[in-house]
């Protein structure tokens, strides 16, 4: 009998301590502390603790609903919601997403490489100046009105055009950023160095 006194002991503290708390908040987190997840989603306030329970309990597309109400506090746990409904291309970019605030995550970079392995590729097309092609659907299918695509007549980043690269990464930096200075001022983002100086 005493043995049963001292295990019921911290979880009768508990309950009181609950019943201290107004609200059903307090109700559904000592739901989920005893294992009554199900219980806990249904008392909580919070989307985030909510999609939490939710996870726990096996109702995935509900707690990715209340992770995408959370907004970004629970960039992390979307992540695990959208893997667990399926959606593996979204499920990755919010991995990417956690991994570039935060690149030192174990964790996220681990699920990141599930998903990947259960994920369809994401492949670009180029537009024959070594950048992915953005394309739009046009409004008119009159052939005369479409237009030829950008990019006749510059460089093409093939096996011919990489052969005559040095093997040094810092060179091909600093000429790609040269480029990319040029473009900017044919653009008029930045105004011209008036001392002819180049970086």
């Amino acid at each position: 009998m005493t043995r049963f006194f001292s295990r019921a002991t911290p979880l009768f503290a508990v309950a009181l301590l609950a019943m201290a708390l107004p609200g059903p908040d307090a109700w559904g987190r000592l739901a989920y502390a005893i294992g009554l997840p199900s219980l806990a989603a249904r008392l909580l306030a919070d989307p985030a603790a909510r999609g939490v329970a939710h996870y726990k309990a096996g109702h995935y597309a509900e707690a990715d609903a209340a992770f995408a109400e959370a907004g970004r506090v629970s960039t992390y746990n979307r992540g695990l919601s959208l893997a667990a409904t399926g959606d593996y291309a979204l499920s990755r970019a919010y991995f990417d997403a956690v991994l570039f605030a935060t690149p030192a995550d174990s964790e996220a970079r681990e699920n990141r490489a599930v998903v990947d392995a259960l994920a369809p590729p994401v492949i670009g097309e180029g537009d024959g100046a070594g950048r992915i092609a953005a394309r739009s659907v046009p409004a008119e299918t009159d052939p005369r009105r479409v237009r030829k695509p950008l990019g006749d007549g510059r460089r093409v980043a093939d096996d011919a055009w990489l052969a005559t690269l040095a093997d040094d990464p810092g060179e091909f930096l600093r000429l790609r950023l040269a480029d990319e200075h040029e473009r900017r001022v044919s653009l008029g983002l930045i105004p011209p160095q008036e001392d002819g100086e180049r970086w």
